[in-house]
């Protein structure tokens, strides 16, 4: 609400997820489907203007992958609580501490996944929630507003297959792996070209901040605003103040 007075402001369902259509193969959540998606969003709504580009976790990866595609199209990528490909690939491969955190990728994409994250009326999908961030925003009629979403024909399935779909390696705790795909992607592949700015709640259990560490190589125009306590769901925690950062990052524009 607070940045609506300022802005027009577009926040579509991301394929698989609430009401959005729902593709049953793996392969239609790899990230050149998730970047077209994005694409015909914009080109509806934008009359080919550029725009500011802002998302969380999933949205982030998909707001990272279409800043590197089209930065012709951006005025800006504003990034909260999500990660850079190259950043968050070499924090789990070489912090014991992310790639701890990073184990339930694996555990959600298992082939039994959809059933276990769906057993007793989501009771795993919501403890995974309250394990990442602070769960005091939730309030009865979110929580419903949840299940429901969660509980539309397929839902939970598509929600996995992003994890599936997604080529970031996650090893066991103790496994050895040297390197990655991502990795050995050229670095000029994966640079934000346009002002960039992240917005980071320090609490955040599935994110550690170690993910930051190397972003500067990719964003030369880089501004970090470290906000201590909230976690994961930071915008519900602290919308105002994340709503706040925002407006000031655009206004410099």
């Amino acid at each position: 609400p607070f940045l609506s007075g300022h802005f027009h402001i577009v926040m579509p369902d991301q394929r698989g997820f609430n009401r959005s259509s729902k593709p049953e193969s793996e392969e239609a959540y790899r990230v050149r489907h998730l970047v077209a998606d994005v694409s015909a969003v914009a080109d509806h709504y934008s009359n080919g203007q550029p725009f500011f580009l802002a998302g969380h976790d999933w949205g982030a990866s998909v707001a990272y992958a279409f800043a590197f595609r089209n930065p012709a199209r951006l005025k800006s990528l504003t990034v909260i609580n999500g990660v850079h490909p190259w950043c968050f690939q070499h924090a789990i491969l070489f912090d014991a501490d992310q790639r701890r955190a990073s184990q339930y990728i694996s555990k959600l994409r298992s082939t039994k996944a959809t059933e276990f994250m769906a057993a007793d009326g989501f009771a795993r999908t919501l403890n995974m929630m309250t394990g990442f961030s602070a769960g005091d925003w939730m309030t009865a009629e979110a929580r419903d507003g949840y299940l429901e979403a969660w509980s539309e024909p397929g839902a939970m399935n598509a929600m996995l297959n992003w994890y599936r779909a997604s080529p970031i390696v996650v090893p066991a705790v103790d496994e050895v792996v040297k390197t990655a795909p991502i990795l050995e992607t050229p670095s000029e592949a994966m640079r934000v070209a346009v002002r960039h700015q992240v917005i980071w709640g320090t609490g955040d259990q599935a994110l550690r901040p170690v993910c930051l560490s190397g972003l500067e190589r990719f964003a030369a125009d880089l501004t970090i605003d470290r906000i201590d306590g909230p976690g994961h769901w930071i915008m519900h925690e602290q919308p105002d103040r994340v709503a706040r950062s925002i407006e000031g990052f655009l206004a410099a524009e």
